[in-house]
């Protein structure tokens, strides 16, 4: 079979980075979250972190917000695994989460499901 490489090159801001970043991630696995989702994701992945009182209310400012939404989200995403919470911190699942203040080159290998021979 054959196989098609597709390289993609663009400079994002570090906010554009990690929103395009979960974005895909989102899109890969069908978890279909929202654009404010994704804010929140990113926004926390720069952050460090959502539990502090500060990072909420500076994310409510930023992205015109309000803390039972951002609460509302914390629960969606912790139920999807994307978060995690260790003793009294939220977190991105390790898994997923990168360091933004390097560039990313990320590599996606799309394959083909073949149904088993008979």
């Amino acid at each position: 079979m054959e196989t098609i490489i597709q390289k993609i090159r663009k400079e994002l801001s570090r906010e554009d980075v990690a929103y395009s970043y979960y974005a895909i991630i989102s899109s890969i696995n069908k978890l279909n979250l929202t654009d404010r989702e994704l804010q929140l994701l990113s926004f926390t992945a720069l952050r460090g972190g959502i539990t502090n009182p500060a990072a909420k209310k500076d994310f409510c400012e930023k992205y015109n917000s309000s803390l039972a939404t951002i609460n509302n989200m914390i629960s969606k995403l912790r139920r999807l695994g994307v978060f995690i919470k260790r003793g009294n911190k939220i977190s991105i699942t390790p898994s997923i989460s990168l360091d933004f203040n390097k560039n990313i080159i990320l590599q996606l290998c799309l394959m083909i499901n073949q149904p088993p021979s008979a």
